[in-house]
């Protein structure tokens, strides 16, 4: 049995981020189901008010026990009282006890993109996990985002690394392996009653590129407000009911609200219908299927991006009217899966699947199972990083495609 530790970023400090949750749950739950002892990295960043903390930590870890990461789940801070912001302080548990635990890993698997590299150290055999393909890599070129070495560097995007990618490779061997979804966690839920295409995103968050016009360097807003905008009149094209559960900031994004909602866009808050693991996925297994326009940096580069909530939707025969955002040799389109580029194209997608609404929920939860498999797509990930054969009983027999 090989010992995996998945380093990932700002989940309990966003304890009403029932989506970003997951995103790193499907990792864990499907190395743990391909036979590996999984342990949980993640650095505590300060809180506003401190006195909220020991709430935040509870409610957090009792959620890992629920998915059987109890014990498991090694939490940190950065000492910067000791005037050495990589000399980690760890919570619930000694430093030379954790440090112990990272040395008998025999991988980790690292989302957070600027660890401190004496944590990275600590392991045997790393691998960088690129979820944001395309984006890491500026930030990389431009020095934007300091990262340090890693044994193996894999991908999320098909196109990082490719002699036609929009972006540099710096210098790196990128290995896609794709996005996963645990099947076993997100079963088809089929009822043709359900009445509102939806999605569960954040709206005006601080993201933020830097580009050049005009010979000057500028920062552009890359937010979901900003592609959501041009398809706001979308609601008047259609019958089909559509629902936005937005992470919203009540004075800032109120009159964004508003537009929305005279447009007939149905406007919730993400946090009450989709703030915890479990009220996410019931949110999303009691829509129609999913509508979702993406970041305009997906668009301009053309990274053939998808995100881990679309396939969510997918995995639970939910179909997806979703932005183009560039060729892909996996991605559908026309069954289960629609990307538009254009308030017409998408119009006539959710007119298409209501009319063969059944077909296309059978469709959706097949292009999860035949492309986002957890188990498959870890296996590729763990033969990837530790070579062929020593990535636990059952991933070293797994087949993969």
């Amino acid at each position: 049995m090989s010992t995996v530790v998945i380093s990932v970023y700002k989940v309990a400090n966003f304890p009403d981020g029932g989506g970003h949750f997951w995103v790193y749950m499907q990792y864990a739950q499907a190395l743990r189901r391909l036979g590996c002892e999984v342990y949980w990295l993640e650095q505590l960043r300060p809180l506003r008010d401190p006195e909220r903390e020991p709430q935040l930590l509870e409610t957090f870890l009792k959620q890992m026990e629920r998915f059987g990461l109890g014990g498991r789940t090694l939490l940190y801070r950065l000492d910067r009282r000791m005037g050495d912001p990589g000399t980690p302080e760890f919570v619930g548990c000694t430093r030379s006890g954790a440090e112990a635990m990272l040395r008998r890993a025999d991988l980790m698997l690292n989302f957070h993109y600027a660890i401190a590299p004496r944590l990275l150290n600590s392991v045997r055999r790393t691998a960088l996990v690129d979820i944001d393909p395309g984006l890491l890599q500026l930030w990389m070129s431009r020095g934007e985002l300091a990262v340090p070495p890693h044994d193996c560097y894999l991908t999320t995007g098909e196109t990082v690394g490719m002699s036609a990618a929009r972006f540099p490779d710096c210098g790196l061997r990128w290995i896609y392996v794709g996005r996963p979804v645990c099947l076993e966690d997100w079963p088809a839920v089929y009822d043709p009653r359900c009445e509102a295409f939806t999605t569960v995103s954040s709206w005006s968050g601080a993201s933020w590129l830097k580009v050049t016009e005009d010979g000057k360097t500028v920062l552009r807003e890359n937010t979901k407000r900003v592609a959501f905008l041009p398809f706001v009149d979308l609601p008047r094209h259609t019958r089909q009911p559509l629902e936005l559960a937005l992470y919203l900031v009540e004075h800032k994004d109120a009159a964004d609200r508003a537009r929305l909602e005279s447009h007939g866009w149905r406007v919730c808050d993400s946090r009450e219908v989709a703030g915890t693991p479990e009220t996410y996925r019931a949110y999303i297994q009691r829509s129609r299927g999913e509508f979702s326009c993406a970041k305009p940096t997906c668009i301009e580069l053309q990274n053939a991006w998808i995100s881990d909530r679309t396939l969510c939707y997918l995995a639970s025969g939910k179909p997806v009217v979703v932005q183009h955002t560039g060729p892909s040799s996996y991605l559908q389109h026309g069954e289960g899966m629609f990307r538009f580029t254009s308030l017409r194209d998408a119009a006539e997608a959710l007119e298409e699947i209501n009319a063969h609404y059944e077909h296309h929920c059978r469709a959706a939860r097949d292009i999860a199972e035949t492309h986002f498999d957890s188990t498959r797509v870890l296996t590729t990930m763990l033969n990837a990083a530790l070579g062929s054969g020593t990535a636990g009983r059952r991933a070293a027999s797994a087949s993969v495609p």
